[in-house]
């Protein structure tokens, strides 16, 4: 097989709205009760796909899911909501939430060189510890065994017992020689008790590694900062991120930095560290610039890029650090902003819009692999059927909800992914 790192993004749905449902997540707080623009989102992040596409790797795409969800409401008893009730309302939101688009959280992947049988597991998160997100994984579980239906070289799980919260790849990181080399993979949770929620549990992280065949001796189970916690990084991914031999983090990801960091050598002897002090760049700014939500590429050159959002590139004490390493010679060798603005204004940046699979393409269902005509026609559908704005409190209007079905249902038929309407 021709194993190669194949990013798929979430379009972004047509209902995309700022209801500000994710506690602990400060851009989407800050911006709740804000109109969207659920076309322009999409459009943005059809733009960072063509992106990537045009430096050469290889793309694929996750739909949206169904939105609103009446049977998440009518299975909490809500058919009719009371607008005197702000519970309800909230709970109506949840239901058009276009969440999903942040397939980060979609599962946690560990590709086939990992595993005990060879191939390559994915085990859809529960998110339990989001109302807005719980309701996601059993449609994300149907599209990922679309997705990856050759069971000869694919193995999709179930999420783990809603016992114990898992958020997906935001709360995993992998490093390896190569991506087609056996990798070390890294497990990142929280521990409750401060401010904000710890999404990540230890044992969900622990269920995991189990489900996928993966050998003890190349796992890490590593705690988050709690200080990163309570200041928004209600993911590792907002602190840290990994790409082959490279780790990528703020001095203050891990409740133990420097011992996470020696077991990594220890295990992968080829390993480099790049920590960002917080002298240079504070964990405030690295949280609401996203530096640490950036895609981590190997290009075809053999260089490592970092796609960073336009927040990042214009936040002054970010900008110098990376114009520092990359005239140091460090192994970050090209910097690429992108404007994703609708995904960041609710808390995710190019990461977040993200899921990394190390398969052979040819393995995978052709539908959801990109190409520059492909990309074109669905940013047709687009222009053509997604919303142009949302006000939250247009949530619920029946004429919106006919528009926001309409417009997955043109996308769906242009796909040819009748399993999925």
């Amino acid at each position: 097989m021709a194993l190669v790192e194949i990013n798929f993004d979430g379009l972004v749905g047509p209902s995309h709205n700022y209801a500000g449902l994710s506690l602990g997540n400060l851009a989407s707080s800050s911006n709740a009760g804000e109109v969207s623009y659920p076309r322009a989102a999409a459009l943005q992040g059809l733009g960072k796909m063509r992106h990537n596409l045009a430096l050469g790797l290889t793309q694929g795409l996750f739909a949206p899911l169904p939105r609103p969800n009446a049977a998440f409401l009518g299975a909490l008893g809500l058919n009719a909501i009371d607008e005197a009730e702000p519970a309800q309302r909230r709970l109506r939101a949840a239901a058009w939430s276009a969440s999903a688009m942040w397939t980060a959280n979609a599962a946690t992947v560990s590709p086939a060189p990992d595993t005990a049988d060879g191939r390559c597991h994915l085990t859809a998160a529960n998110l339990v510890t989001m109302p807005h997100r719980s309701q996601e994984w059993p449609d994300t579980v149907r599209q990922l065994r679309l997705v990856f239906a050759d069971r000869a070289h694919f193995a999709v799980h179930d999420a783990v017992p809603a016992c114990f919260g898992d958020e997906g790849a935001a709360n995993h990181m992998r490093m390896a020689a190569a991506h087609e080399a056996p990798g070390l993979e890294i497990f990142v949770y929280g521990k409750p008790g401060g401010a904000f929620p710890a999404r990540q549990h230890e044992q969900a992280s622990r269920a995991v590694a189990r489900l996928h065949g993966l050998d003890p001796a190349r796992c890490l189970f590593v705690e988050q900062s709690p200080e990163a916690i309570a200041a928004g990084a209600f993911h590792n991914d907002v602190v840290a991120v990994a790409n082959e031999r490279v780790l990528f983090a703020h001095e203050q990801a891990f409740a133990d930095p420097a011992g996470t960091c020696a077991a990594i050598r220890a295990r992968l002897p080829e390993a480099e560290i790049v920590i960002v002090p917080a002298s240079a760049v504070s964990l405030g700014d690295a949280i609401s610039s996203y530096l640490f939500n950036a895609q981590l590429l190997t290009l075809p050159s053999g260089e490592m890029g970092l796609v960073i959002p336009l927040e990042a590139w214009e936040t002054p004490s970010v900008r110098g650090w990376l114009d520092g390493h990359v005239a140091s010679n460090g192994p970050i060798r090209r910097v690429l902003p992108v404007d994703v603005r609708q995904s960041m204004a609710n808390g995710g940046g190019p990461a977040c819009l993200r899921l990394r699979v190390v398969a052979d393409p040819a393995t995978v269902d052709p539908r959801f692999l990109l190409d520059e005509a492909r990309i074109a026609r669905i940013v047709a559908v687009v222009a053509a059927h997604w919303p142009e704005q949302i006000d939250p409190l247009d949530l619920g209007r029946e004429s919106l909800a006919r528009s926001v079905v309409a417009a997955r249902a043109a996308l769906l038929e242009m796909l040819e992914l009748p399993e999925l309407a």
